[in-house]
């Protein structure tokens, strides 16, 4: 009958719950059940009531049966393992429901009882913990493996909710200890309990991104979820909340960096605010224990490390959440000045034909030039960024990706970098020394980056500057002075524009286009100066 009574009586203990002599009625009629029925049908009405429960019902469900489900549980002979499992992923499934608290004041009300419900799950499994660490350490028959298994699937389904979508960062000084983030730390530590941390924190020991293929992946989400892994070295490499003491220090700077670029992948994948910070973190940490120039080139065969800068950029020109923009543009530098010289090289040309960004092409063109800049003021130069290397470089930099017709505006901030970088190299380089090639390579500057650049500069204006007649003509012509046009971006309607408006935007325009051909002037006059010094001077000589 035990099965049959536990629905009534849970439903008297909800009823009752601010009225203490009732409750407490219930609660004795309940120890008396516990008592008296099959631990079995006890469990399966125990889960029903869990299962059923709904709404604000759910977490008090939850709170009301985890001591009484735990003691029956432990009354169980046979199918221990398999009852416990059952219980754990019933309560998540439950939790999974609840919204999780996220400011201070939400985490202090724990309206919705989740962190209530984490702190009294890691009560109610730490019974099964201690069985398992006994008989790891006791027994040679293996029995506990089972029950071992359920705590490990527990621990892996806790990490990917709430915790990978919860917001772990510690709170300002005053606020009492972080729940969630207590609840991170009790599920490392069962993990560690049950010899379980190390394994899964270096699950993923990297591996060259040619063999690293979709089915390889699929298989490993079988066994256990990506996220719950990722969010479990964020946990101890970012958080700590087990010690480091407890990672071999055999493992370098580099090694974990590779084993967490696949956790990092799979974070900066995702697209909500507490997940890509929990990415940005986990990278920032790694690169943080590497030195500066020590990451070789053949770090980015393996898997993530080609990924992981061009999923930086995704976040720094598409997160609309500014900080992060702002945090990943700090840890794209991190990343690119961890690399030794032909590291930086090949990351560079990779990332400036996959970014499409004008504005990150410019700060990557920027960054080549710092490289040049210190490899001319070194004694014993570059291999990279200095001769034929560098050239091969350059090409790609000193072009425009279609020609003349190239929207200018558009990709402004790349071809303002190029000019620029151009006129470093001739300010610098000396043309009897030439030792970035730039001399050599003139003729073909002129031709490929240029000349293209002047004949769109021409066609650009007369484009803008006719718009400006026109706009100024349909505006007498209506005499309306607010005039407005409509503009749709990707199905979306903008907000109205008027005439004013689009007048402004086509005069901030030109205004760039004059900016550019200043500076282009100011290259093409300091390198015809130059030439005809050099010829000065050979003609002199002979």
């Amino acid at each position: 009958m035990g099965w049959n009574l536990v629905g009534p009586l849970i439903k008297c203990l909800l009823k009752y719950q601010q009225n203490e002599i009732e409750r407490e009625r219930c609660l004795k009629i309940l120890d008396k059940l516990m008592e008296l029925c099959s631990p079995k049908e006890l469990v399966l009405g125990f889960l029903e009531q869990i299962e059923q429960a709904s709404g604000e019902h759910g977490s008090q469900t939850i709170l009301l049966l985890l001591k009484p489900l735990q003691e029956v549980l432990l009354k169980l002979q046979s199918k221990k393992a398999y009852s416990v499992g059952l219980s754990l992923s019933t309560i998540l499934n439950q939790i999974s429901l609840l919204p999780i608290p996220y400011t201070k004041q939400q985490l202090q009300e724990d309206k919705h009882a989740l962190c209530q419900c984490c702190n009294a799950l890691t009560h109610f499994v730490n019974p099964f913990v201690e069985e398992v660490v006994t008989q790891m350490e006791t027994s040679m028959s293996g029995d506990y493996k089972d029950l071992k298994e359920e705590l490990l699937g527990f621990c892996l389904k806790s990490l990917k909710y709430p915790l990978l979508m919860a917001e772990l960062d510690q709170l300002p000084e005053d606020t009492a200890k972080h729940p969630l983030r207590q609840f991170a730390a009790d599920i490392l530590g069962i993990l560690l309990d049950i010899r379980e941390l190390l394994p899964k924190v270096f699950s993923h020991q990297g591996c060259k991104n040619e063999g690293w293929d979709n089915e390889a992946i699929l298989e490993i989400d079988k066994e256990q979820s990506v996220e719950s892994l990722a969010c479990l070295s964020y946990v101890v490499f970012v958080h700590n909340c087990v010690g480091i003491d407890c990672l071999p220090v055999v493992f370098n700077p580099s090694y974990i960096l590779q084993c967490n670029m696949v956790h990092v992948d799979v974070l900066l994948k995702r697209t909500e605010e507490s997940v890509l910070s929990k990415g940005l973190a986990l990278l920032e940490n790694c690169l943080l224990r590497l030195e500066d120039n020590s990451l070789l080139l053949e770090y980015l065969e393996f898997k993530g490390f080609i990924t992981a800068p061009q999923d930086l950029v995704k976040v720094m020109t598409l997160c609309p959440f500014e900080p992060l923009r702002k945090k990943s543009l700090k840890i794209f530098q991190l990343y690119i000045d961890k690399f030794e010289e032909e590291g930086k090289f090949m990351l560079f040309r990779c990332l400036l034909k996959t970014s499409n960004h004008s504005g990150v092409e410019g700060y990557i063109i920027q960054n080549i030039k710092n490289q040049i800049d210190i490899s001319l003021k070194s004694a014993t130069g570059s291999k990279f960024f200095t001769g034929l290397q560098l050239a091969s470089l350059l090409d790609i930099v000193l072009s425009l990706p279609e020609g003349a017709e190239t929207d200018l505006l558009q990709n402004s901030d790349r071809i303002m970098a190029a000019l620029n970088l151009l006129r470093y190299l001739v300010i610098k380089d000396n043309e009897n020394y030439n030792q970035t090639c730039v001399w050599t390579e003139l003729y073909k500057i002129e031709q490929t980056f240029l000349k293209p650049l002047h004949t769109g500069l021409n066609m650009s204006r007369a484009h803008y500057e006719a718009e400006i007649k026109n706009k100024k003509e349909s505006k007498r012509e209506s005499h309306v002075s607010k005039n407005i046009c409509s503009l749709t971006v990707a199905g979306e309607k903008m907000p109205n524009m008027t005439t004013e408006m689009e007048l402004q935007v086509l005069h901030s325009a030109l205004f760039t286009f004059d900016l550019i051909e200043s500076v282009l002037a100011r290259v093409e006059e300091l390198i015809e100066t130059k030439t005809k010094a050099a010829t000065e001077e050979t003609t002199g000589i002979k």
